[in-house]
């Protein structure tokens, strides 16, 4: 990962010294954030912290394992489509591209992207090696069009200093957390009496999207999609409407935070603003090192867990991931080799990237030591088998949790009627999945 500035008695040395080893050039377009002033020559995986410097040190080492292959990385904005879009159109896409699993199909069903099984199978790694639920986020007609590379959902981050002022903490230390609607609402009035604070805190004020993630995780318990097919939504069901009125509920009474951005609810967890933080896997790193801040709210009293089974039909999280697709173009024998490479490493060093936060999709990582002895991994192994993504025929994802979010916002906040919003969120999907 260089950006090379020649002289010309360089340029006169490579030529003489290019011989005894040619490089071949992959291009890597990733989200993941900036951070070359720390990070940029760094090949100690194991030191570095956080998506971008984990990232970063792992395709560093990469090169430095394999001195014959050049990565040229390009970082891109989260969350970095319209600049694919953009390549494409001007046959122009990078070779290896970060992709949300919820986005491969909007490409792979229109031939914009490569399978990735022959590039793995010469490398050793099959399937069946990684989870069930990374897996089923880059299957597509019986096709890996990426590499599985974690699994993330919404989690219960637990601030157990307040949960025990509520009188909301068992025996062992654990915190007690329900097991119904009926519960959920009954220990939220509770902590709410006796502490002054919400039970909740989340970010829904301009993050549509966390309404609709939630949504979806609940209707899961139910035994319930979301869609009927490919090109029909299934939002008008009693289900639905169960969860959208559990939501209006937690908010009419000032169980939840209300009307706060996603990062004015990232920072009031640690700040001991409420009870329980529903938020992404991705903060697990940050709200362990609050806890061991002396004086904070948190100061050895935090822990997380999946969102818990609030309906009878089964334990389930929605979860999305994060993948490497190959962009569809043409490539020399010596960049399919490379990029086959490439691919094997990061399902290696699978544990590294884990250390963020993010469920691995390597299903070994989770019989690992190491893995094990992070902190709190254990509470959340489970979401590996019981995460459900979107069934893979579903286009448009990025745009559909908008448009559910909106309306479900809406029903929540009192400006519609749940019936209404719901019976809105139906037209507005089946508008956008019936003009593909």
């Amino acid at each position: 990962m260089r950006n090379w500035l020649l002289s010309t008695t360089a340029v006169l040395a490579m030529s003489i010294g290019g011989a005894a080893q040619a490089q071949t050039t992959i291009n890597l377009q990733r989200f993941f954030g900036a951070c070359e002033a720390e990070y940029g020559t760094s090949t100690d995986v194991t030191a570095a912290v956080g998506e971008c410097g984990i990232m970063t040190s792992l395709v560093n080492a990469f090169e430095k394992s394999n001195p014959d292959i050049d990565v040229e990385v390009v970082t891109v904005e989260w969350p970095g489509y319209d600049q694919l879009n953009a390549q494409l159109a001007s046959n122009a896409a990078p070779d290896v591209v970060s992709m949300h699993y919820s986005v491969i199909s909007d490409y792979q069903s229109r031939g914009l992207l490569d399978p990735i099984d022959e590039f793995l199978a010469k490398e050793g790694v099959t399937p069946d090696k990684f989870s069930d639920a990374s897996r089923a986020g880059v299957t597509r007609d019986g096709q890996l069009f990426g590499l599985p590379f974690d699994n993330w959902t919404l989690l219960f981050h637990v601030n157990l200093n307040l949960m025990k002022q509520a009188g909301l903490v068992n025996a062992d230390g654990t915190p007690v957390l329900p097991r119904s609607t009926d519960e959920l609402l009954a220990q939220a009035r509770q902590f709410k009496e006796k502490t002054g604070k919400p039970y909740l805190i989340q970010g829904l004020g301009t993050n549509v999207e966390n309404y609709t993630r939630l949504f979806y995780t609940l209707l899961q318990q139910q035994n319930v999609s979301a869609f009927d097919g490919a090109t029909k939504a299934n939002l008008v069901t009693p289900e639905a409407k169960a969860v959208v009125e559990l939501m209006k509920s937690l908010r009419d009474e000032g169980l939840t935070t209300d009307d706060i951005d996603y990062t004015a609810a990232v920072t009031a967890f640690p700040h001991g603003d409420g009870g329980i933080a529903v938020n992404g896997t991705w903060l697990i790193g940050d709200y362990v090192a609050e806890s061991e801040k002396k004086g904070s709210p948190l100061e050895s009293g935090y822990t997380v867990y999946p969102v818990p089974q609030l309906f009878p039909g089964r334990d389930a999280s929605y979860v999305d991931g994060h993948g490497w697709v190959l962009p569809h173009k043409e490539r020399t024998p010596e960049q399919a080799a490379a990029i086959g490479k490439l691919l094997k490493y990061l399902y290696e060093n699978d544990f590294q990237w884990a250390r963020t936060g993010h469920l691995p999709a390597a299903k070994a990582v989770f019989d690992m030591a190491e893995f094990k002895s992070l902190p709190y991994r254990d509470n959340i192994a489970k979401i590996a088998t019981t995460g459900q993504p979107l069934p893979p025929e579903i286009r448009r994802q990025f745009a559909i949790q908008s448009i559910i979010g909106e309306e479900v916002g809406a029903a929540v906040k009192g400006y519609k009627s749940t019936d209404e919003a719901l019976a809105t969120a139906q037209t507005r999907v089946d508008e956008v999945l019936n003009d593909l």
